[in-house]
């Protein structure tokens, strides 16, 4: 077996079980949260798997055998090389202890050229912005007619309304979702599949979507079990419908990936502060560490992901062709 399809499989596994294990949790978190009392873990695995193969095959048909949804254009295909391995090997390491790194700029970062990577940050950064204002009016709004912190739903078909509404929204956020992150996985792959080559790629990421379920999320999933209310159904509702609209209006701008953990970070930013300045028990020094926290991780995996860009096209490719 040569060294180029080792380094292709590699990367591949790697990155397939971080993107999913990492990234995966800020569209299915909620959902996780809202509904592992009421169902059992293969079921809510099984309607995620059956939801991913339908948006990936969709897309896998429309783009001519390119599963990443044409987020790969400005990133052509590479001869797999031991140090793309490097970044997904990484992000699987902070995955592990918890970290919500951007996989969009540790995975891609060993493909990219400096130009796309800025662009690629200059978009993300505008997402984190945008998704934690648009979160925030959203909140204030809200928190005028319900608190999600103390207010109960009681009667019987409002209780039935929210649960059967978390279904779609997790649903519509979790194509949303793929749309953009599954560019992550596929840039280790062909940018066009044959019809054996998706299969093996659908059996793979369902195989690891019923192992993230069965341990409920991981470590990751705390993030979003340490916001207000992410545990009921109506609050995870209304995250998921927010954070997929955002998502949406950035993919249809242009083709350049973005990173979705800073959208997602950015968009419970602006809950938790509109949250805490509509409730009186609810205090602003309760908000910030929290906040504060997760824009610490992510400052973290950008800089470990400039430095995996410049360490490969400074120092690795140079030295590979002067070899």
């Amino acid at each position: 077996m040569e060294l180029t399809l080792i380094y292709t499989i590699t990367g591949f596994a790697l990155a397939g079980y971080s993107v999913i294990a990492n990234d995966s949790v800020q569209t299915l978190g909620t959902f996780i949260a809202s509904k592992n009392k009421h169902f059992r873990w293969y079921t809510l695995a099984g309607s995620a798997s059956l939801m991913m193969i339908i948006v990936i095959t969709y897309g896998w048909i429309v783009n001519d055998g390119d599963i990443s949804f044409q987020r790969l254009t400005r990133i052509p295909y590479q001869e797999i090389q031991w140090y793309h391995a490097v970044a997904p090997g990484m992000l699987l390491l902070l995955t592990r202890i918890g970290i919500p790194v951007s996989t969009t700029f540790l995975v891609l970062s060993a493909f990219a050229s400096t130009v796309v990577l800025e662009k690629m940050l200059v978009k993300s950064v505008v997402g984190y912005g945008l998704a934690a204002v648009v979160a925030y009016i959203c909140w204030i709004g809200i928190s005028k007619f319900i608190n999600e912190k103390f207010d109960e739903i009681t009667t019987p078909w409002k209780i039935n309304f929210w649960r059967n509404a978390v279904w779609i929204s997790s649903a519509y956020l979790w194509a949303a979702w793929l749309a953009h992150d599954v560019a992550n996985i596929a840039v280790f792959l062909p940018r066009k599949l044959d019809l054996w080559l998706l299969i093996i790629v659908l059996v793979y990421f369902t195989v690891l979507l019923f192992y993230i379920f069965y341990i409920q999320g991981g470590p990751i999933q705390k993030v979003v079990l340490t916001k207000t209310g992410t545990r009921y159904a109506r609050s995870a509702t209304i995250i998921n419908t927010v954070y997929a609209a955002v998502l949406y209006y950035f993919k249809e701008i242009n083709d350049l990936p973005m990173s979705t953990t800073w959208v997602f970070v950015g968009l419970l930013t602006g809950r938790e502060i509109a949250i805490a300045q509509m409730n009186k028990d609810y205090k602003f020094k309760y908000v910030f560490p929290l906040i504060g926290k997760d824009f610490i991780k992510m400052i973290f995996g950008l800089s470990v992901s400039v430095a995996i860009v410049l360490l490969i096209h400074y120092v690795i490719i140079p030295n590979r062709i002067g070899l």
